[in-house]
């Protein structure tokens, strides 16, 4: 594809500036150095305004599981857009997409969730489940169960709700949110609590302490858990050994409906189809989007287990839904995509030769003097950086990850600042060479920090 001319290149940056509010953007900052303006994707590269060419060390969004410009997904979108572009799952009537997809992540999905309910995004997915999870107790005569947990660190989505779930400040706080109701436990970011030296230990605290917040709000009180196995836009918080079983445990003991947040480790990412399987955390509900689809479309679900799902479909009228729940066209895309991860082997190739040979190259990088930690698993990581002072130096206002993240594209890869961290989760059909650029950028990237 040629290189956009500058004069159509101002013309876009102008018409970016005049009318569009980017999400997740401080504006003056965007426009003062000009809008970067993608035109291409291939595999895991992508091509900007001005040519260049660069690999996409996040998968978009986490989400480009199968790459950029995959045949197989654009074909099967063209063909369902010729057939039948469009027609809602209201009135007793749905397409054939929606079924098949439905049928296709019940057989995927740990056994006992058999039921699949379609929106829009991982927002919309989470947003579902709270709704189905106060109709469940309601339907059982539980209605004072409405409270809901979720963690520091935590993203849920950008919904009035699931923002109230997110355990991040920068989302919250410009809302004045969350909602009451909503509860934040401690997550295991052993490292930001300097607790890095004994990382299990640091996570039984954190069980310990939400089971005193479970007590403090009444057990009979909570509806439900809203989990991360893998914390994403947190920073690529990994649970330490034990953890997850005993929040699923203390779960249980109180009645407490456990949700996995599955919006980024599902379909492979981790070298399993769900992280929920990583971890046998045999969840209530998992909700998933980004690698459903490949990000190709917007496509997200809510998968419940068939025994909320019999409570549910046995008590009548059903009101909720969205428009587009369960589009054919973003269900066929779907299709295409898990028949690519499947034939394609990339859950296995994640998990038996990608992923490790990923992390071996994010794990180098731990005695890097600029590196605070390393974390990851599977195809996802995360480096702390640190300034030349030291860990004691930092602040809320270092932001190490934003600098680093520029001075990576200019080394011609993508990848996330975060606070004082850069995260990472590349294409699952990345190769080894291409690994080794993703890690020989991120090296220059650390000297040039330090410069």
């Amino acid at each position: 594809m040629p290189v956009i001319s500058p004069a159509l290149r101002d013309t876009l940056e102008d018409l970016d500036r005049r009318h569009h509010l980017h999400p997740f953007t401080t504006h003056n900052e965007l426009h003062a150095q000009g809008t970067h303006i993608i035109t291409r994707g291939e595999g895991c590269w992508l091509w900007d305004a001005q040519g260049r060419k660069l690999f996409d060390g996040l998968a978009g969004l986490w989400c480009v599981n199968v790459g950029y410009s995959c045949a197989e997904i654009t074909d099967a979108v063209h063909e369902q857009m010729r057939r039948l572009p469009y027609y809602c799952s209201f009135f007793n009537t749905t397409t054939e997409p929606a079924i098949r997809l439905a049928d296709k992540l019940a057989s995927l999905a740990p056994r006992g969730l058999g039921h699949v309910m379609f929106s829009n995004s991982g927002s919309e997915a989470n947003e579902t489940a709270l709704k189905l999870i106060r109709a469940y107790h309601k339907l059982r005569g539980q209605p004072q169960r409405t409270k809901i947990l979720s963690r520091e660190f935590a993203y849920h989505g950008v919904t009035l709700a699931a923002t109230s779930m997110t355990g991040l400040p920068g989302c919250t706080k410009p809302f004045d949110l969350p909602l009451p109701g909503f509860i934040h436990a401690p997550a295991p970011n052993a490292y930001a609590a300097h607790r890095e030296s004994d990382p299990v230990a640091y996570g039984q605290w954190c069980i310990e302490e939400t089971a005193r917040i479970i007590d403090r709000e009444g057990p009979d009180t909570i509806a439900a858990f809203f989990v991360e196995p893998i914390q994403g836009a947190g920073g690529v918080i990994v649970p330490p050994e034990g953890y997850l079983g005993k929040l699923r445990a203390l779960c249980r003991q109180h009645g407490i409906l456990f949700v996995a947040d599955e919006v980024i480790t599902a379909f492979g990412r981790l070298g399993e189809w769900f992280a929920s399987e990583l971890w046998a955390l045999e969840p209530d509900f998992i909700n998933v989007a980004k690698g459903l689809t490949s990000g190709y479309l917007p496509l997200g679900a809510t998968i419940v287990s068939d025994e909320i799902a019999d409570v549910l479909i046995h008590s009548g009228y059903l009101a909720h839904g969205y428009t587009y729940s369960g589009h054919p066209t973003t269900c066929a895309a779907a299709l295409a995509n898990l028949h690519v991860i499947e034939r394609d082997r990339l859950v296995e190739h994640t998990r038996d030769d990608l992923g490790p040979y990923f992390q071996a190259k994010l794990r180098a990088f731990a005695s890097h003097p600029a590196v605070g930690e390393v974390r990851g698993h599977g195809l996802i990581g995360a480096i702390e950086l640190l300034p030349r002072e030291g860990k004691a130096a930092l602040t809320p206002t270092t932001m190490l990850g934003g600098k680093a993240a520029k001075l990576a594209r200019e080394e011609g890869v993508i990848v996330r600042g975060i606070r004082d961290l850069i995260a990472m989760s590349p294409p699952l059909i990345a190769t080894h060479e291409e690994i080794d650029f993703l890690f020989a950028a991120v090296e220059k990237t650390l000297a040039r920090l330090w410069d």
